[in-house]
């Protein structure tokens, strides 16, 4: 059999497993981390942003990223700035927000000092709060269920390659499948997220990742797809191609029929955007962020209900 032909069919097995258990519908998300407008949006919502404890530091640096990623983000750097912050957005009307980081050199994210300052955000404005953990050992899992926070999102890499490579981390594949252990003994809600091309824009590992996800109670999956960005030593590299982010939604669908599936904001923009966000259509992804118009049309050609939200896909969870 072709191929391509293989492929489509791989495609709609994966559409006809969640139709039956999510029904025809997908959910699009337009949180405020990025500016996004079309006929089908336009950023007049209530904001939830992005916030770096951090700063604009990562001790880390990994290949692909080298702390670019948090020059978009909210710096604050106390927790007195966290609260500020949070006291604005309760003023401001926000929904709720990320509450992100640099890691340390054993890739953790140094939130230790801001989690009184986030139970404080939950308990007195009524924010949603979800926190970008790194690995995450059973102290800190404990401390994040004290906190109350509505979800830990956790990257999860599925080659020990990869993680010393790229990440330059002294970690392990089971350090995630640790931490993703961690979360569920403290009751925390997970949403695991998995990089598609992190390996120099090749897959690598994908699979394992998402076989560690499946073997937990993930709450939701969020596929996301490696994107080179400029000033980093990967910025050469290939982006994700669309064939491969959506074979592993594929997959992830195949390992975890019955959790929400999301394609999430960080992914190739431009064309490739064009190409990814139909076949994820195709695939039977519950959620898009950031959709290319051509996947809401798509949605719409297939009488899929669709709805949007400005918050963030990883709470996927909560609409299906």
């Amino acid at each position: 059999m072709d191929s391509n032909v293989k492929f489509i069919e791989a495609l709609n097995r994966a559409r006809e497993i969640s139709w039956k258990n999510f029904g025809r519908r997908i959910r699009f998300y337009a949180p405020s981390f990025m500016p996004y407008s079309n006929r089908y949006w336009t950023d007049h919502v209530r904001p939830f942003p992005s916030i770096s404890v951090t700063g604009h530091g990562c001790a880390l640096r990994c290949q692909h990223c080298s702390a670019k990623l948090l020059e978009t983000m909210i710096p604050v750097k106390s927790p007195n700035d966290l609260v500020n912050v949070f006291r604005e957005l309760h003023r401001t009307n926000a929904e709720g927000c990320l509450v992100s980081g640099g890691c340390t050199l054993d890739g953790t994210v140094p939130l230790e000092p801001f989690l009184d300052a986030i139970a404080r955000a939950k308990r007195g404005f009524g924010l949603k709060v979800v926190v970008h953990t790194g690995v995450v050992n059973k102290g800190l899992a404990s401390e994040l269920a004290r906190a109350e926070i509505d979800a830990a999102l956790i990257d999860v890499i599925g080659s020990n390659e990869t993680i010393r490579e790229i990440c330059r981390l002294n970690r392990t594949v089971e350090d995630y499948d640790a931490s993703l252990n961690a979360l569920e003994q403290e009751g925390v809600r997970a949403v695991p997220h998995v990089l598609v091309g992190l390996h120099y824009g090749r897959l690598k590992g994908e699979s394992e990742a998402l076989r560690i996800v499946s073997s937990h109670r993930p709450a939701a999956v969020i596929i996301i797809g490696f994107t080179p960005l400029p000033g980093t030593p990967m910025q050469l590299c290939p982006p994700a191609s669309p064939h491969d982010i959506a074979t592993v939604i594929v997959e992830a669908r195949r390992l975890m029929p019955k959790v929400p599936i999301a394609l999430g904001c960080a992914r190739p923009k431009g064309r490739l955007r064009e190409e990814i966000d139909p076949l994820a259509v195709q695939a039977g992804v519950n959620a898009i962020t950031y959709p290319d118009p051509k996947a809401v049309r798509l949605a719409q050609n297939l009488d899929l209900k669709y709805s949007f939200s400005g918050l963030c896909c990883s709470q996927v969870y909560e609409d299906f």
